[in-house]
């Protein structure tokens, strides 16, 4: 199957939900009414109640109930509100992948997003668009299953979806990976060709001059959420850590070490996206 195959079994590929597609044109708008979001995120119950949900959370931590959309929108800001509802929205586009434990991938998504907006705060890169393109850096993976389960499954049985040499295992097996996929979703989407960029060049971040610093800060995230996946050891962490990807974007490679706090912590609240 080639990636135009994968993309014509119309079966397997999700739609973006309408208010998710309308936030995500956003991105290249010099000025978006608080009301207009407020207005279209309330026509989606299911997102409104979890954006609810999570504005209440641990995750943000506000000073009062947060009890309306509006109230959300003004405590919490467009660009919070925006990458909450994109980043649910994407939870939403898939209901059962076969293969794919998603709680445990969505746990990993949103891990890599925490770390990349952590990461992209002290590079002084966009923190939103990191933590975005970190929640959906790995999507090709449910397409993969999704559109061809056989083929994908038989790769799970040497090489987990989510391990590290996936991408190469793919790139063997069909002549594209994850990201390739993802990045094609991210364009059929009409994402900003930032986020397509960021998702086809986060494998080797490095290959390409200039360096993609999204895609850097992607690799970096990811990095730190499959070491915690796979429950790595201080000492294993720090001997995966990708050092030259670090030091090409200004970042001393001890900090992702030495100051990143747990994921967990990072990320507490955020497991609404989920529910």
């Amino acid at each position: 199957m080639t990636l135009q195959d994968l993309f014509d079994n119309s079966t397997a590929l999700p739609t973006a939900p309408k208010v998710v597609q309308d936030l995500i044109q956003s991105f290249d708008k010099a000025s978006v009414s608080t009301e207009d979001v407020a207005k279209k995120v309330s026509l989606d119950p299911v997102l409104s109640a979890k954006l609810l949900r999570l504005a209440n959370s641990a995750y943000y931590n506000v000073s009062r109930s947060i009890g309306t959309v509006e109230d959300a929108v003004l405590m919490l800001g467009f660009v919070a509100v925006r990458t909450l509802v994109i980043s649910s929205g994407l939870v939403n586009s898939f209901k059962a992948v076969t293969g794919l434990e998603l709680q445990q991938f969505w746990r990993y998504s949103m891990h890599t997003a925490v770390a990349a907006k952590w990461i992209a705060k002290k590079t002084r890169d966009n923190q939103e668009l990191a933590f975005t393109i970190g929640m959906m850096h790995a999507i090709g993976q449910l397409l993969i299953h999704s559109a061809m389960p056989e083929q994908a499954q038989a790769l799970d049985q040497e090489t987990p979806p989510l391990d590290a040499r996936r991408l190469a295992v793919e790139k063997a097996a069909f002549g594209f990976g994850y990201a390739d996929v993802g990045a094609e979703l991210a364009r059929r989407w009409q994402f900003p060709s930032t986020f397509s960029d960021a998702i086809e060049a986060f494998p080797a971040p490095l290959a390409q001059e200039p360096v993609n610093r999204l895609a850097a800060v992607v690799h970096l995230a990811a990095w730190r959420a499959r070491a915690q996946l796979e429950q790595l050891d201080a000492e294993a962490t720090a001997a995966a850590l990708p050092r030259d990807v670090a030091e090409a974007i200004g970042l001393d490679p001890d900090t992702l070490v030495d100051d990143m706090p747990p994921l967990d912590e990072l990320s507490a609240g955020l497991e609404e996206m989920f529910r």
